[in-house]
């Protein structure tokens, strides 16, 4: 069938047929070896003529390995040949331990085509397609086809699946038939979901400063420095020692004080304190307080009769009363380690915040601080404010392995699912929770407990922000590029890539590309995606659904995998508009 090699280019050979004898099948995309007595180079047909065929050089066959990229090339003379079976496992993988099956390849003789887990899932993936190409269920069979393996227990994994409609549920929730060792855990935001699982609760104590200023959409540095000193407070108040009633009256004697020597008038200075009261008041600062006099008491309310020279009556008694709260050496003052607390408490702090900085005193900032009250008071009495009940005091650790062993279950996969609450709090929730991986990842044996994160619809979470504005670095962004060593490893699942961060896509080692149409994310995805070239992008064009485009640093060539459906399948299919339309009669 074939003659000869009649040119040889950077890339591509042309090899001329045998004149006047018949191409046996299809030939398109076959593998060739292009072989002299120095070197064996692998080729593709690309390009079919009457006369000769094009085929693309995609690397070289070296003691048994195939090692991609051309530095040498062919000689004119070179031979032509089909591929061995054992050359075939080369480029598609064997089965052997320590590797996992992806799929088979439709154009190299349906060979079965394996990835060793170590490359797949030990590096960030990108995982791009269409709607309705088979995403979903392309997940779900390589998962699957991990716990599925008899012959390697991945028993101590930690998939942290984050998705928006539960479609995975049907999928993994019976797999401990599999194994017993193997288990599932759904973790919901929607309390009348059709499946079992449990409410998502997040302890309040956990969460830093940029993690409350995501919940409260903070925009402004004035907004961060405000939130800043609200979780100061929050920690010092939440002690049980002295410290944290002495501290309140000291930031209100402190307020107090800094309004009584303002230039009001005694009216305006007594509404301004008794507001203050309405949101910061003690044992010692309240109306309804007992000031002691010499041979008499007053109420402190009683302090702020105005006389006829518009002046407090007990302007004394009240002076020397304020002020002996005041402590400076308070200022100083910093919490000691966090202690259990609420969302109301964390309320009651930013109110004791505005109050000692005099921020809802100042004009220039008097609205961030306003937008920031608001939004807090909103989280605490909105329907959001269930998720973080959390009923007893825990650190990092323990709340992070109480989410992955639980009642003497190692839970290999927990499904997080933020249904029912909007985007905004979604991806506020899945920042917090890869923020706490991160972090606890960085404080145990580095790659000791290793957690792949799975972002479904990830263009929802992993976008374009403003956060390295507001803090200096943007969570995805930090594990996309530190991650990997620590263990966390994310995958992200996307119908549109072009809304993805660039710092993120990037960092992916590996793909898995189902179709795509909209010339946007094409374009997109050949920028950004690291040696990505023009013949796997036409690949991916010509896709059926199931099948998908697989490349990256666990693949030795980009390689077209035909996925076997999952059993179970997940949920996403579509609705079935012949089955509901119908009329009962």
């Amino acid at each position: 069938m074939f003659e000869k090699i009649i040119y040889i280019g950077d890339t591509e050979v042309d090899i001329k047929l045998v004149e006047g004898q018949a191409v046996e099948g299809d030939i398109m995309n076959m593998p060739i070896i292009l072989e002299d007595q120095e070197k064996a180079i692998l080729a593709e047909i690309k390009e079919m003529h009457p006369d000769h065929v094009k085929a693309k050089m995609l690397g070289e066959l070296v003691n048994g390995k195939f090692i991609g990229g051309i530095l040498r090339k062919p000689s004119l003379t070179a031979k032509i040949r089909m591929l061995t079976d054992s050359e075939l496992s080369y480029i598609v993988g064997e089965y052997k331990r320590g590797n996992m099956l992806v799929g088979e390849s439709p154009f190299y003789n349906s060979k079965k085509i394996y990835v060793e887990l170590n490359e797949l899932f030990s590096k960030h993936i990108g995982i791009i397609g269409n709607t309705g190409s088979g995403k979903s269920c392309g997940i779900a069979r390589l998962i699957q086809n991990i716990f599925q393996n008899p012959d390697f227990i991945p028993f101590r994994s930690n998939f942290f699946i984050f998705d928006s409609s539960s479609e995975y549920y049907t999928a993994f929730s019976n797999m401990n038939s599999i194994n017993p060792n193997y288990h599932y855990r759904f973790i919901t935001t929607n309390q009348n979901s059709p499946y079992p699982g449990e409410l998502l609760q997040i302890p309040i104590w956990l969460l830093n400063l940029e993690d409350m200023a995501l919940l409260l959409q903070a925009t402004t540095h004035t907004q961060l420095s405000i939130m800043e000193k609200t979780m100061k407070l929050v920690r010092i108040f939440s002690q049980s020692d002295a410290t944290a009633v002495d501290y309140q009256n000291h930031l209100i004697a402190s307020a107090i004080m800094t309004i009584l020597y303002s230039n009001q008038g005694s009216a305006s200075k007594r509404d301004e304190i008794f507001s203050l009261f309405n949101t910061c008041s003690t044992e010692a600062f309240n109306l309804n307080a007992t000031v002691q006099g010499i041979g008499y008491t007053r109420k402190l309310q009683e302090c702020f009769l105005i006389d006829s020279t518009d002046n407090f009556s007990e302007r004394v008694l009240l002076t020397e009363y304020v002020n002996k709260f005041i402590r400076p050496d308070l200022n100083q003052y910093e919490p000691l380690e966090a202690n259990y607390f609420t969302i109301e408490d964390v309320e009651k702090a930013l109110n004791f915040a505005l109050i000692s900085e005099g921020w809802l005193r100042n004009e220039n900032v008097y609205a961030d601080a306003i937008t920031l009250k608001v939004k807090l008071h909103e989280l605490v009495i909105g329907p959001n404010r269930k998720f973080f009940d959390y009923k007893e005091f825990v650190k990092l650790d323990q709340f992070i392995s109480s989410l992955i062993i639980k009642d003497g279950k190692k839970y290999q996969i927990v499904n997080i699912n933020l249904e029912d609450v909007d985007d905004v709090f979604a991806k506020a929730i899945v920042k917090i929770f890869t923020r706490l991986l991160f972090d606890l990842s960085r404080k145990v044996k580095r790659g000791s407990i290793p957690f792949n994160i799975l972002l479904e619809e990830a263009h929802r979470y992993v976008q374009k922000d403003t956060d390295e504005f507001l803090f200096g670095y943007n969570i995805f962004d930090r594990v996309a590029k530190e991650g990997r060593k620590y263990g966390v490893i994310m995958a992200l699942i996307s119908q549109r890539p072009v809304d993805l961060s660039d710092t993120v896509i990037s960092q992916c080692s590996n793909f898995i590309i189902f179709k795509m149409s909209h010339p946007r994310d094409i374009e997109y995805i050949t920028k950004m995606i690291p040696n990505i070239t023009e013949d796997t992008i036409e690949k991916q064009k010509s896709l059926q659904v199931g099948n998908c485009l697989v490349f990256g640093s666990g693949f030795k060539i980009p390689l077209i995998a035909r996925l076997e459906m999952p059993n179970p399948m997940p949920q996403s299919s579509s609705c079935d508009v012949v089955a509901t339309w119908a009329s009962n009669s």
